[in-house]
């Protein structure tokens, strides 16, 4: 069975905290600070591996989480970076990832990070200077992201094979290709998209057998419904439509063949996704099946029916007619294959933040109206308290000098903000006596 849809929950390592350590050695008095800083935590990193065939591997695990930084330590030691956690998935997985984040995975070796790991927190050694020698705090190491995210498998193929159940179109991917699809005489024998591909003289074409629709199907009828979304990826789509043999006359076959092709063209329109502009070619199966002397009324008759439609190709798959000219015509619809899923060059992640002067202050108060309180909303500023225990005297004092310096303070008694008032930033509430 293929798994062509998966929503699994993701969770980048938590960053190290840094360490409140001081130099102790023999003859060297005052030694100072020398707690060493966290490590950061892991990524959760999705590679495309062209070895994968869909997403059966998260049925089975749901969860993934990287390794977590280390804590600093003594001796200026720092922690260590968590180890990342590498998920694979196939060519052709987009990723509606955290944040509303969409990534499409198409090239092998193609790596997206979904969930990037917290950063460690300082030892007490950063925070040492001329007149605070001995600093007794250091910082917390900051969450990692985390959150559901949901997979989405779509075929790469360069050509797909669509129409009603019965059609033929296993039986075709099988004379054109090695594949071995179900082939029978009752509808709905293919149960989930079968890939194959064929050798042209300058490359290879990869055709899918998509299953049958019905009308409906965009809604949820039948099965073809679940597997639309595998021809979005196609640049040709050939719609075959079985000839019929009980038809009276030319006039006859072609008008219910024109139903039908109505039927799989409506649903491919409902389904959305560009499917419906999509260059088509159009073949007649099974036309072993009624008279020979029949087929070329048959084409004059589907071409004034269908005057912008061109000419269809009559095919049998089980009497190997006109096979050559319909893999020519997919080859030709196609091109020469020039990659329109051409992705950039590898992007470097770097372990460096890049601050730049932002267009305002970067934080609000507001005052609310029920409690009384004012919070202080910016994210900045909402890691700067997270990352400090407010238990420890120091770490609070050093906390208000730095909101003193960003402007936080001033911005609160603007609000009218008076001492002892409650402040809410983050998750962290308080009596604020500046």
């Amino acid at each position: 069975m293929l798994y062509d849809k998966a929503k699994v929950q993701v969770s980048g390592g938590d960053g190290g905290n840094g360490a409140i350590s001081f130099r102790r050695e023999a003859h060297v008095p005052r030694g100072g600070p020398d707690g060493g800083d966290g490590g950061r935590g892991g990524d959760v990193v999705l590679v495309c591996d062209s070895s994968r065939r869909d997403l059966s591997e998260m049925r089975f695990s749901m969860h993934f989480k990287a390794g977590r930084g280390g804590h600093g330590s003594g001796q200026k030691r720092h922690g260590g970076r968590g180890e990342d956690r590498h998920v694979r998935v196939p060519p052709g997985t987009q990723v509606a990832g955290l944040e509303g984040d969409r990534f499409d995975l198409l090239e092998p070796g193609q790596r997206v990070v979904v969930a990037r790991g917290g950063s460690g927190g300082h030892g007490n050694r950063r925070f040492a200077g001329p007149t605070r020698q001995a600093p007794r705090f250091a910082e917390f190491g900051l969450e990692a992201d985390q959150g559901w995210i949901e997979l989405r498998l779509k075929l790469l193929a360069d050509c797909g094979f669509v129409g009603l159940p019965n059609a033929g179109k296993s039986s075709l991917l099988r004379r054109l290709t090695r594949a071995n699809p179900k082939v029978g005489d009752y509808p709905f024998t293919t149960l989930e998209p079968v890939l194959g591909t064929i050798e042209t003289d300058d490359r290879q074409i990869v055709l899918a057998d998509i299953p049958g629709l019905i009308e409906g199907a965009a809604e949820g009828a039948g099965l073809g419904h679940e597997f639309l979304a595998h021809v979005e990826r196609c640049r040709v789509l050939v719609h075959l439509i079985e000839l019929p043999a009980a038809a009276g006359s030319s006039e006859e076959a072609v008008a219910m063949m024109r139903e039908a092709e109505a039927t799989v063209a409506a649903e491919l329109a409902a389904h959305g996704g560009g499917l419906e502009l999509l260059p088509r070619l159009t073949a007649l199966s099974k036309c072993d099946l009624v008279d020979p002397a029949t087929h070329p009324a048959l084409a004059v008759a589907w071409r004034q029916a269908a005057p912008d439609g061109g000419s269809p190709w009559l095919i049998s798959a089980a009497a190997s007619i006109g096979l050559d000219e319909l893999t020519a015509a997919i080859a030709a619809a196609v091109g020469d294959g020039a990659s329109d899923r051409a992705v950039g060059p590898p992007e470097f992640e770097v372990e460096h933040a890049t601050y730049r002067p932002a267009a305002d202050q970067g934080f609000e108060v507001v005052r609310e109206q029920e409690t009384g309180s004012y919070r202080v909303v910016g994210r900045g500023i909402e890691v700067l308290v997270r990352r400090h225990d407010l238990t420890n005297p120091e770490a609070v004092e050093y906390l208000e000098r730095r909101l003193r310096e960003i402007g936080v303070l001033k911005a609160l008694v603007d609000a009218g903000f008076a001492p002892g008032d409650e402040v809410r930033i983050g998750e962290e509430s308080f009596d604020l006596w500046p």
